[in-house]
């Protein structure tokens, strides 16, 4: 099998792996307990909160360990709601992942308004946009780092400086991106961040949400102290410790890591184009590394997943979540793709595993499907 879908998850890191295994096994003490045996897991969780909070720039305390990024999103979007009394509107854009916008419109039911930005063609929210619809009654703005169907990477920092600007706080969706581009939350000026390990070679159900310090949101779950009585529940120590050492490994050998998938990014492209196979590739010219939105005029995106699934490869047609559909992807949609392109859509997600060989499949494939 070749596996290039890694935006929709990555393989485990062996070293993420072999960190668990103690805190399954024999160190099983609940994090919360005041006696002995618990106190090994209680480090364990300090000790993780350190190094996730190192590889983005931001204080231990201002991380928040979740199940997800579908619930981090869930939380910033209805957390920052639901603080407000006054019922202040949120901004976002009109091709955000589903956990934002499905998020939204729950808020949007319950009397908060909510404005959507439409990306240019190229999949950008532009700074100008945002200023366009802003004004001193929005509470939020959340805009994601990187789309997770075509790659484009935002102007946060810009977008950022626009939204507080108006005193409204900032969120952003980086999903997408943590682990696989430099992010110093600093620097971005954001006031929230979402997280999911399984995206950067950690495991699945677990993720974080970055919390400013002093940014006012409503705790998610209410039960026990966990988390700064702000996500009660018995912390899950062994997903936390391997989201820590899978994050740390990436962003350590980052540099290597995007020379690595820079190159076989253009040699995929390059026997594209040497076999006069005509696309286009979505996303603008800022996108993330290895993270190949392809559309091919009058062909059809599922039927060439399923023929590259017979050979062996596998590959996406767009977001992982939406698999069940079959609609023309809100994304696509979102950007002005015309229907013939946008049918004919797959997308292909190069990680830090994959080989010049798996590219020459890859392509072989694809171009014999095409033609």
């Amino acid at each position: 099998m070749i596996y290039a879908d890694n935006a929709a998850t990555t393989q485990l890191n062996k070293t993420a792996f072999e960190a668990m295994t103690p805190w399954l096994i024999d160190e099983y003490g609940n994090a919360s307990q005041p006696y002995s045996f618990s106190r090994k897991s209680k480090k364990a969780l300090i000790e993780a909160r350190a190094i996730i909070a190192e590889c983005i720039n931001a204080q231990p305390e201002e991380i928040i360990f979740t199940s997800g990024g579908t619930e981090s999103d869930n939380w910033a979007i209805k957390g920052s709601a639901f603080a407000d009394s006054n019922k202040r509107a949120t901004i976002t854009s009109a091709f955000e992942h589903h956990a934002v916008l499905h998020s939204c419109a729950v808020i949007e039911r319950l009397g908060y308004p909510v404005t959507y930005l439409m990306p240019a063609v190229t999949g950008i929210i532009t700074p100008e946009s945002l200023s366009n619809k802003i004004c001193d009654s929005t509470r939020l703005v959340s805009i994601m780092l990187a789309n997770n169907e075509i790659g484009t990477i935002q102007p946060i920092k810009e977008l950022c400086e626009v939204a507080h600007s108006y005193g409204a706080l900032f969120h952003t969706d980086a999903v997408q991106a943590v682990g696989h581009i430099k992010i110093d939350v600093r620097e971005l000026g954001v006031d929230m961040l979402s997280a999911s390990a399984h995206k950067f070679n950690g495991p699945k159900g677990v993720g974080f949400l970055y919390i400013r310090k002093g940014t006012e949101i409503a705790p998610y779950i209410d039960g026990g102290a966990q988390e700064n009585s702000r996500r009660a529940g018995t912390e899950n120590v062994a997903s936390i410790v391997g989201m820590a050492v899978a994050l740390k490994e990436n962003c350590d050998c980052l540099d290597d890591h995007l020379t690595s998938i820079y190159m076989l990014e253009h040699q995929l492209l390059s026997m594209l184009s040497d076999a006069h196979i005509s696309y286009i590739r979505n996303g603008g010219d800022k996108t993330l590394p290895g993270l190949i939105s392809l559309s091919f005029a009058g062909a059809d995106g599922e039927a060439i997943l399923h023929r590259m699934d017979l050979a062996g490869i596998c590959i996406s047609t767009g977001s992982a979540c939406n698999s069940e559909s079959t609609e023309i992807s809100h994304v696509l949609k979102a950007i002005g793709l015309d229907e013939k392109h946008a049918k004919g859509t797959i997308r292909i997600s190069l990680g830090k595993n994959n080989t010049a060989d798996d590219v020459d499949a890859i392509v072989a494939t694809l171009i014999k499907i095409l033609k």
